[in-house]
């Protein structure tokens, strides 16, 4: 059955066989500038690609370079903040201590007409232990009270503690105490 204008019985090659060409093989002029314009864009836009690349590589270095020599710059500063610090707290204890062996010095100058006055009297080095131990270094500053009222209240400036001066007491009962037994014995 046919359709249209086709006739079944028509014949198609009625002039003969159709003559073909032979195509070379590879692209036609058009496919060659295609290809050739892809090339060129995919070089152009690989070399710009790489360009800005590099440039945001070379710029993070150049950052991260420089950022590095502020925090160098930052620890030097850290460094000579705390040097500073230290050498203020060197200087204030340098301060402390000078002035804590100034009282010790004042409290054994007190303390020295009681040395080595008799039997039970303090020795040297008993009275500087003494004086020491109320001038002990503290680390809150609150001994500082009770060295004030120590050398305050004595009258004389005496830096000797009440256990010296029970010594001193029991000391001189016992000698009290053989004296009179030597008193009693050569009276009978």
């Amino acid at each position: 059955m046919a359709f249209g204008n086709d006739d079944p019985y028509e014949d198609v090659n009625a002039y003969g066989t159709p003559v073909t060409k032979n195509q070379k093989a590879g692209l036609t002029r058009r496919g060659k500038v295609a290809v050739a314009v892809a090339g060129i864009a995919i070089v152009g836009g690989g070399t710009i690609w790489w360009n800005v690349h590099s440039a945001n590589v070379e710029a993070d270095r150049k950052e991260a370079a420089a950022l590095q020599v502020q925090m160098k710059k930052l620890e030097l500063e850290e460094l000579r903040i705390r040097n500073e610090a230290k050498a203020k707290d060197d200087q204030a204890d340098q301060a402390v201590a000078a002035a804590r062996q100034a009282s010790v010095d004042r409290c054994v100058k007190a303390s020295s007409h009681l040395l080595d006055k008799g039997y039970g009297a303090p020795s040297k080095s008993d009275v500087i232990a003494d004086c020491k131990q109320q001038y002990d270094a503290g680390v809150d500053g609150s001994d500082m009270a009770a060295v004030g009222s120590a050398t305050g209240s004595g009258g004389d400036g005496g830096g000797i503690n009440s256990a010296t001066l029970l010594g001193l007491v029991a000391g001189g009962a016992l000698v009290v105490a053989v004296v009179a037994n030597k008193g009693k014995k050569a009276a009978s």
